[in-house]
């Protein structure tokens, strides 16, 4: 062509892999498109820095670097175009590429190359590889002398490639003579401040609007500085530097802790950053409470009332937490979310409880449920398919507990435990208020008997803990369970060494199922339940509590066993005929070890029966109503006849 020379099936090497292009080198510099549309690389003849050729495998490499500190690599050229290309760059620009040799000895002892925004790896004097800076999404010191580079991922590129560069890591020994330190600063974490003072995590030279020091951040877990810039947040740490886009910021959540010397702030992501392996959608930031400061934000005058005067004030001075989100809020434009009406008897705006064995608070809040601090899990009103109030799986002297069951549209359950007796009524009202199914009571909204007993119940009953304790007494059997397995594990793994007993389901089907599930699908409570101490109540009304014990109506849906159950009735015998002797307790123990060691794999059949008899259970259970139902606690649970 007259003004230049054009290529096809042309990459781009950048963020997460490569793309296909078509490349445009003409006397005004050099122009490169995307195959499918896109943004267009455009570098003029003036902006260009340096330019090199590289022999790559089964093609040959561009690179093009500028003033501002770019670096793109270009891929796909034969060999006979880098002479006509080498040709017309010396005639048209004035100069000449170099060229630059790949090594390909394999050794990982070399020189590191810092040049603008590109790091380059040298073994003697040839390339190993070359990264850009602007690609690190992160940096991490581990240990004294080991730094890695973690790097952006870019999902629409990335789907071009098979394999993406994820992190790299560096050893620099104390004895490098390139990156000099002392025993307070070590060759390492020298390294790693000259890449964070050029690499994307840095602020890229614009200083921070406000800066909050020394901030505890739960998750991911440090004390970092935390910075407001006019388009990102940055959280830097001693060990971990992370750069957020505001674009990033899904919501903000404002969660004080009632009467407590903390509160939460809560960042929700999307996408989220990550560390290691591991993906944080939620940053978990906390504040003393009552701790006070006053700041004055630092941009011109000029930008804040053309941009920021409608937003923010010139000088905050208030509560940390308050500034925080007000700062955060004006900068970044997210919307922020506070506790609503709900209020509790323990913690003002939570309920204590736990998940997964981690202990926390669980915020009802007017659109989601929110645990903190760990894990963090927000649930939407609109992902539940309903809730299920369980009597503690515990029993006996907990029974001053119960647990939350809420389960999502797609089958997900989260079981939030623990949650203090007194908390029943609030938590009651506000899941029926929100018009919320409650599987307890068999039907979309609450009915009238079950609202005038939350309502006019003395505060020293639970009445849903009354109804267990009748129904314990009902359903006790007088055959004991052969095989005694308890549960711990949240995940439905027998895992648990509280101790106890179960009973014979109805059917004559032995309970070997984790007792987690014990409060609605698997009628028998724990013996501890009717074995309490007989109290003066009890003499009271005991003639009237054994009028209660009504025998269970024959007619009732036989209630849906768990995947463990399914697994225990069938590798029962095989347990028994492989260990002759063998005590029905010890069967139990041996079931509940081998359903712990299995896989995912493994246990999909007997999950996939377990689903299956849930459904039935639910739809046969829609339909039934118990003749024999007729004292007020028993009323609200057509489904656990």
């Amino acid at each position: 062509m007259a003004d230049g020379h054009l290529f096809n099936s042309i990459s781009l090497g950048g963020r997460g892999g490569t793309n296909p292009g078509q490349l445009k080198v003409h006397s005004g510099g050099v122009v490169w498109k995307k195959q499918g549309g896109g943004k267009a690389v455009e570098v003029d003849k003036s902006d260009l820095l340096g330019l090199t050729w590289m022999k790559v495998p089964r093609s040959n490499q561009l690179g093009v670097r500028t003033k501002d500190g770019l670096h793109y690599k270009f891929t796909g050229f034969r060999d006979q175009d880098v002479a006509t290309l080498t040709a017309f760059f010396q005639s048209n620009f004035g100069t000449t590429p170099e060229e630059k040799q790949l090594s390909v000895s394999g050794k990982n002892w070399g020189e590191v190359d810092l040049n603008g925004n590109t790091l380059t790896f040298l073994v003697g004097s040839k390339q190993a590889f070359e990264i850009s800076l602007a690609d690190v999404a992160q940096t991490q010191l581990q240990g004294k002398n080991d730094v890695m580079l973690e790097f952006h991922v870019d999902d629409t590129t990335g789907a071009n490639e098979k394999d993406s560069l994820m992190e790299i890591s560096f050893h620099i020994p104390n004895s490098n003579t390139q990156f000099v330190g002392d025993e307070s600063r070590p060759s390492a974490q020298v390294f790693r401040d000259k890449i964070v003072s050029m690499a994307d995590v840095g602020a890229g030279g614009e200083e921070a609007v406000v800066t909050f020091d020394g901030i505890a951040i739960l998750t991911p877990r440090g004390r970092y500085n935390v910075e407001l810039h006019l388009s990102f947040l940055r959280l830097q740490g001693q060990a971990n530097d992370f750069k957020i886009q505001y674009s990033s910021v899904v919501r903000v959540f404002w969660l004080p802790k009632y009467n407590q010397p903390h509160t939460f702030v809560v960042v929700t992501l999307d996408p989220p950053i990550r560390k290691g392996q591991t993906l944080y959608p939620h940053i978990v930031m906390q504040f003393e409470t009552d701790a006070v400061i006053d700041t004055t934000l630092s941009m011109s005058e000029e930008l804040y009332n053309t941009k920021y005067k409608d937003r923010l004030e010139p000088e905050h001075k208030g509560l940390i937490h308050e500034i925080f989100v007000t700062i955060l809020r004006g900068l970044s434009g997210a919307k922020v979310t506070k506790p609503g009406k709900f209020r509790s008897s323990q913690d003002g705006y939570a309920v204590k409880s736990s998940l997964k064995a981690e202990d926390g608070v669980l915020y009802p809040l007017e659109k989601s449920f929110f645990f903190l601090p760990k894990p963090p899990t927000l649930i939407l009103h609109e992902e539940i398919d309903y809730v299920e109030f369980e009597r503690h799986t515990a029993g006996g002297s907990n029974m001053h507990y119960f647990d939350l069951l809420i389960r999502l549209k797609t089958e997900q359950e989260h079981l939030f435990r623990n949650i203090q007796r007194n908390e029943y009524h609030n938590l009651f009202s506000f899941v029926n208020d929100k018009g919320l199914k409650i599987m307890n009571l068999g039907t979309d909204q609450a009915t009238e008997g079950v609202a005038s007993v939350i309502n006019d119940i003395d505060d020293s009953v639970d009445p849903h803990l009354e109804r267990i304790k009748n129904e314990a007494i009902g359903d006790e059997s007088d055959e004991e369970d052969e095989d005694f397995v308890a549960d711990k594990d949240d995940e439905g793994s027998p895992t648990d060494d509280s101790g106890g007993e179960t009973d014979a389901s109805d059917s004559g089907d032995e309970k070997e199922a984790p007792m987690k599930k014990k409060s609605k699908k698997e009628p028998s409570a724990l013996k501890a339940s009717s074995s309490r101490k007989k109290t003066k109540d009890d003499d009271d009304d005991g003639s009237k509590r054994k009028k209660q014990k009504k025998k269970k109506d024959p007619n009732a849906p036989k209630r849906a066993i768990s995947a463990f159950m399914f697994f225990s009735q069938t590798e029962r015998e095989n347990v028994k005929k492989s260990n002759p002797g063998i005590s029905f307790t010890e069967v139990g123990k041996v079931l509940g070890e081998r359903w712990n060691k299995m896989t995912a794999e493994e246990k999909a059949p007997y999950e996939a029966k377990a689903r299956a008899d849930k459904k039935r259970y639910t739809e046969e259970i829609s339909g039934y109503k118990n003749p024999q139902t007729t004292n007020v606690d028993s009323a609200d649970e057509s489904d656990s006849a």
